[in-house]
């Protein structure tokens, strides 16, 4: 093995140590432009790599780390930041509508696209569960979920002992 060949593997070795510096850089690029935490571990993979390649690591145990280092940061530490992240939602009381009885006040026709219920004193756009779904004004309902601004309800199930 020449000279030439001792050259190549330098080169590669130095020209990697650029490559995992480019991809750290674009990975916290993206983590400062997204929402939420999306890239942080692969950048923390890369600085891993990065820092393999500078030591001479041949290509594959690079990747190795990279790898191995981004998985185990994202399983040790995702929890944790999801915790942090969704501690900034706002939360709503819509949700407490779901489960509870309604009163139809405008007669609900799926095909028509029409329908209101009153449920906890507010007013709601309403839907049956059911793609042609009816139900008169005044009937009792059990609102199941809400898609977007609309209270999705069902009849309400008898119960029998």
């Amino acid at each position: 093995m020449g000279k030439e060949y001792h050259m190549a593997i330098e080169i590669l070795h130095v020209s990697m140590t650029v490559v995992w510096l480019a991809a750290m850089v674009v990975l916290l690029i993206v983590e400062a432009l997204a929402p939420g935490l999306v890239s942080i571990w692969f950048a923390i993979g890369a600085l891993a790599a990065m820092i393999s390649s500078a030591l001479g690591a041949p290509l594959w145990l690079q990747a190795l780390w990279f790898f191995l280092v981004s998985a185990v940061t994202l399983i040790l530490t995702r929890p944790l930041a999801k915790k942090f992240v969704n501690a900034r939602a706002v939360r709503t009381n819509a949700d407490m509508a779901i489960g509870q009885d309604c009163v139809v006040t405008e007669a609900i026709d799926n095909v028509l696209g029409t329908g209101a219920v009153k449920v906890g004193g507010r007013t709601w756009t309403a839907r049956m569960d059911t793609p042609d779904g009816r139900a008169e004004k005044g009937e009792v309902l059990r609102a199941v979920r809400i898609e977007g601004v609309k209270l999705i309800v069902e009849e309400k199930k008898e119960v029998t002992v």
